[in-house]
């Protein structure tokens, strides 16, 4: 008799009915849609700063202020850090970049038509 091999997978229905493969919540609870939310105020300015705090002394580039729905965002920061050759998120509206790339960032979304500003030191 063989044995099947196992696919390590989750599974997608359990006692608590459908899971959503993304938050592995059942789909009632399901956080992935409610995430999208919000963006938070704007007003025009995108702010750029660089972030070590709390990073074991590594260096974040942190843009703020961009006025964009969720999906807009994820392909703005998808350019972002294929221009700066580094990884990085979107968290709540705000984008990282590792590394410190807050010029090249500048130049970018300046020559894109954004109104960008350094803040912090």
């Amino acid at each position: 008799m063989k044995s099947r091999p196992s696919t390590g997978g989750l599974v997608y229905s359990t006692d608590a009915g459908r899971m959503c493969p993304s938050c592995r919540k059942p789909i009632a609870q399901c956080v992935c849609s409610k995430a999208a939310g919000p963006t938070p105020p704007a007003d025009g300015i995108v702010r750029i700063s660089r972030e070590t705090k709390g990073r074991g002394g590594k260096a974040v580039t942190v843009i703020r202020g961009l006025a964009m729905d969720a999906a807009s965002l994820e392909k703005l920061a998808r350019q972002i850090k294929a221009a700066c050759g580094s990884g990085g998120t979107v968290k709540d509206g705000v984008v990282e970049v590792q590394g410190d790339h807050c010029d090249k960032v500048m130049a970018l979304l300046a020559a894109q038509g954004h109104k960008v500003k350094r803040a912090g030191g």
